[in-house]
């Protein structure tokens, strides 16, 4: 997958160049310097003399000779191997040689390795002995310069500390660097304006490649230093997508540049010398692309996942990349789980929980005897304690998985060699196995395994791997019975991934790997505790002193893996799945529960007719608008026929209002105080309103007058709810009571009997309250910004978010009671998950958004200025927006159908709107 496309752009690149050469050739933390045409001179001075052309590269621990004939093998001479390095027949240092040849570097050594004879990736051969070996370059003139680099870098070579030699090597390649700068003639456009240009190495798997970073007003650019793979990368900011930064060497100086949207593989991954320059590079690039793409989140992706528009391929996709998760860096390489634990089966059911790994528990909790004597060791561990001494994730686990397809990778990691036949990856069974009983196999799955690329799994190179103990030749990966194929194996394993029994479980692993129980006491609890430096500020390696032991300590980081960085602080929402979708009805549908095979056909034509509207809602047009109150209009309620509209404003009137014959019936007065919202109640015969005077009043329709009063709060009330025959009350007094109503049997015969059932406590005033479809949950929003959710049955509050930086002006829970949205003064529509009370969405307007209407998936607001704003939360945009009022909307209605909607305004008016399809 992701990696196997990075290697074919590698592969290109090589092809671009037409060399054998790669980068992977160096040594760990090696760079590639300068190269020069030159003949290898072989048996000089004797009959058999022959010379050998190609390309010597001069590398900080290496000189490399790569022969333009496929049919010799490269050449790898290390440094710190040279006995003498000089110019040929300089000094005695080639005496026995009759004449000295011309641009003649003579070097001799006693280690070289030859690699990739007859173009073929195995095993390095390593020749040991005193031996010399002469190279005429070209140009002779640069046979001097040249000799003086080599025996600079062989002094760093021999120095005894690792990290004096890794000082040293530095500051001869910011020398380097310092005495070059980017050549501005590789610009794309003589119009282009520079913004910024800096030095940064370009990081690809294992190695790193230096140069000039420089970034104008159209194109991002970075021109390796020796040319290679080719002399410019470039990038055109209109087509970047997405960035991130990166640690790098646990150190905050990586950039990621992407110019698709769902690929795990990068465009261009740079480190940079100064954390500032990686800053401002992502400032500018951050600030481009503000007016072209909309920022993505954890959280954000995390809504998208539970509605179903992410599969979950696609979203632990997402999560491994905002988790610095990278195909560019092996040691932070995407991270997937085991899901499937039958490999033995020749069938593979996948109704079956059994089939199934415990998504809830790592992989080194997976066998209990295990656990055991691993729990028995770390309670015996002094402090800094681990419970798993490997992790599950780290460069030799990628390549261990990937030595087929990225054999030379492997080569690289392993200092020119494979690993033992046995312990190769052999067989998905045996793999799987391990992982359960073995001591210290932890690891978990790569994406490729969840990808539609087989080459992993195939020696399609014919790569000689070695022999196993039994005899056999490590060919192609030993699939389990229940697969025919190789391609047949990724199908299922993807099916797998996506099965109801892993949607259902796959916030449990995200928990242990993203999430809450990464760290502190609730990683212990879930037995997921891993040595500390693979954490995220495990260890602070500026603070080390020492050389030696910081590269050190950078190294064993690097090699051991990493885990990743935390997204989740409080445990992750599950996926909505038909198994945990909520089965009942919003309150507001009115739909009538009746169990009969008319209504139930009825509901479906219903459901299917609002989920048309909302696709549609874009379409919203104006019908017709009324001025009918001398203040803002706070509340809209509607009777069942959609005759009579009934409203209340700051002018303290509720009024009723004829659809038909578009006249105002009446006109009624509680007090001189503002009402703040109405409703109906069942049968149409009483309208609720709730006033600034504390109080609030049933109005009955039938009779005319003011039906019952109820004296509740201290302060004012600012929105009611009604279900069930009880009644929800929000108050300025940082109140919301519940009581329970009991409806006279004759409108106007007789008074409502009032009880309060629960008082629900808050700090500060309560601007708005919405219910639950089954009315089990209340949601409140203050003054000061938080949202509660409250459980009715226990009268105790669930979650406490602070949504909003001011007042919470309006909430609503979705169709399916899975999640809360609130919208606030601060601009903001946040989505809040209501099982977990994670903040999974946030979206923001430049303006106050005051109320609106929701779906699940798409939102209607109403905003400060009157427009109304049509959002789509799954793709974290604003679709429409549409002029409505002269002043803030400040209430809205919809119909069961959703075809219909009416609002309020600051500007006095209600406006009617339909969809026209």
């Amino acid at each position: 997958m992701a990696f196997i496309r990075k290697k074919r752009r590698e592969q290109q690149l090589q092809l671009y160049s037409k060399e054998r050469f790669s980068l992977l050739l160096l040594n760990l933390e090696e760079y590639y310097f300068e190269q020069h045409t030159a003949n290898h001179i072989q048996h000089k001075g004797s009959q058999n003399e022959r010379k050998i052309r190609g390309s010597l590269k001069i590398c900080s621990k290496s000189v490399i000779f790569e022969p333009d004939a496929t049919s010799q093998p490269i050449i790898k001479i290390p440094l710190r191997d040279c006995i003498k390095i000089g110019k040929h027949g300089e000094n005695g240092a080639t005496g026995h040689f009759a004449k000295a040849v011309s641009g003649g570097i003579s070097l001799t050594f006693s280690q070289v390795y030859f690699i990739k004879e007859h173009n073929i990736v195995a095993p390095y051969k390593i020749e040991r002995g005193t031996m010399e070996y002469v190279f005429e370059l070209d140009v002779s003139g640069k046979v001097e310069g040249v000799v003086e680099t080599l025996l600079q870098l062989h002094r760093a070579s021999c120095l005894d500390k690792l990290g004096d030699q890794t000082a040293m090597i530095t500051a001869i390649l910011q020398s380097r660097l310092a005495r070059t700068s980017f050549d501005k003639n590789r610009f794309q456009s003589v119009s282009e304006k520079l913004h910024m240009e800096c030095k940064a190495e370009m990081v690809t798997p294992l190695v790193t490649n230096p140069g000039h970073v420089c970034i104008t007003d159209t194109n991002l650019y970075f021109q390796p230093l020796n040319g290679y793979p080719k002399p410019m990368v470039q990038i055109t900011l209109h087509d970047v997508r997405r960035i991130y930064k990166r640690r790098h060497g646990l150190m905050p100086l990586g950039l990621e540049v992407f110019c698709t949207e769902d690929d795990l593989c990068s465009d261009v991954y740079l480190k940079f010398y100064e954390r500032q320059d990686r800053d401002d590079l992502y400032f500018y690039i951050a600030t481009y692309l503000e007016h072209h793409v909309a920022e993505r989140t954890a959280e954000g992706y995390t809504l998208q996942w539970q509605r179903g528009l992410l599969s979950n391929y696609q979203y632990l996709l997402h999560l491994n990349t905002l988790a610095d998760r990278s195909c560019n860096d092996l040691s932070q390489y995407p991270v997937f789980p085991w899901v499937v634990g039958d490999y033995s089966s020749s069938e593979l059911d996948l109704s079956n929980p059994g089939t199934f790994r415990d998504l809830s528990k790592p992989v080194g909790a997976l066998n209990k005897e295990r656990l055991e004597r691993l729990l028995t060791r770390y309670q015996e561990m002094p402090e800094p304690k681990f419970m798993y001494g490997s992790h599950y994730s780290s460069p030799g686990y990628v390549l261990f998985y990937l030595v087929r397809i990225a054999p030379e990778y492997m080569l690289c990691l392993q200092n020119g060699r494979f690993d033992n036949a046995d312990r190769m990856f052999n067989s998905i069974a045996e793999t799987w196995k391990n992982c359960l009983d073995g001591a210290t196999d932890f690891k978990e799955l790569i994406p490729e395994f969840y990808g539609d690329d087989v080459s992993f799994l195939v020696n399609s190179l014919k790569l000689d791997l070695g022999k196993r103990q039994g005899g056999q030749m490590v060919d192609d990966v030993e699939l389990p019975p229940w697969a025919r194929s190789p391609e047949d194996f990724l199908q299922k394993s993807r099916d797998a991934l996506e099965s109801d029994y892993v949607s259902e479980h796959l916030h449990e692993w995200i928990d242990l790997v993203f999430g809450y129980k990464q760290k502190g006491r609730d990683a212990v609890g879930a037995h997921n505790v891993f040595h500390p430096l693979t954490y995220e500020g495990g260890v602070d390696l500026n603070s080390i002193e020492d050389p030696d032991e910081k590269v050190a300590m950078l190294t064993q980081i690097l090699e051991f893996g990493q885990t990743p960085k935390q997204l989740f602080v409080t445990p992750h929402p599950r996926r909505i799945t038909p198994k945990f979708k909520s089965l009942s009805q919003p309150s507001s549908y009115n739909a009538s529960t009746a169990d009969t095979p008319g209504e139930e056909s009825f509901e479906d034509l219903t459901e299917e007719s609002r989920t048309l509207a909302w696709s549609n809602i874009t379409r919203l047009q104006l019908h017709e608008q009324h001025k009918i109150h001398k203040e803002a209009v706070t509340g809209i309620a509607v009777s069942h026929s959609g005759s009579s509209v009934f409203t209340t404003s700051q002018d303290s009137t509720l009024k009723m209002f004829s659809k038909e014959s578009k006249m105002l019936q009446r006109s009624i007065s509680f007090s001189n105080m503002a009402l703040s919202s109405c409703l109906l109640l069942p049968g149409d015969a009483t309208v609720v309103s709730s006033s600034w005077d504390n109080n609030v009043y049933f109005y009955s329709i039938a009779f005319g007058r003011r039906q019952d009063t109820l004296m509740g709060h201290d302060d004012a009330v600012s929105k009611i709810c009604w279900h069930d025959n009880r009644l929800y009350s929000a108050s300025w007094d940082s109140t919301v009571k519940v009581w329970s109503g009991v409806p006279a049997e004759m409108p106007g015969s007789r008074r409502h009997q009032f009880d309060l059932l629960a008082e629900l406590e808050h700090d500060v005033s309560v601007d708005t309250i919405s219910l639950s479809a089954a009315s089990t949950l209340l949601a409140s929003g203050t003054r000061e910004g938080t949202v509660t959710i409250w459980d009715l049955t226990a009268a105790t509050v669930l979650h406490q978010i602070p949504c909003h930086s001011g007042t919470v002006c309006d909430t609503a829970f979705s169709p399916d009671s899975r999640h809360v949205l609130s919208a606030g003064e601060d601009g903001c529509l946040n989505v809040v998950d209501v099982q977990t009370g994670m903040l999974i969405s946030s979206m923001t307007s430049e303006e106050p958004q005051r109320c609106f209407l929701w779906d699940g998936n798409s939102v209607l607001s109403g905003s400060q200025s009157g427009e109304l704003l049509v959002w789509d939360l799954l793709g974290g945009k604003i679709r429409e927006r549409i002029q409505g009022h002269t002043g803030a909307v400040t209430c809205m209605w919809m119909n069961d159908q959703c075809s219909s909607v009416i609002t309020g305004g600051e500007d006095r008016q209600i406006m009617f709107w339909k969809l026209q399809y």
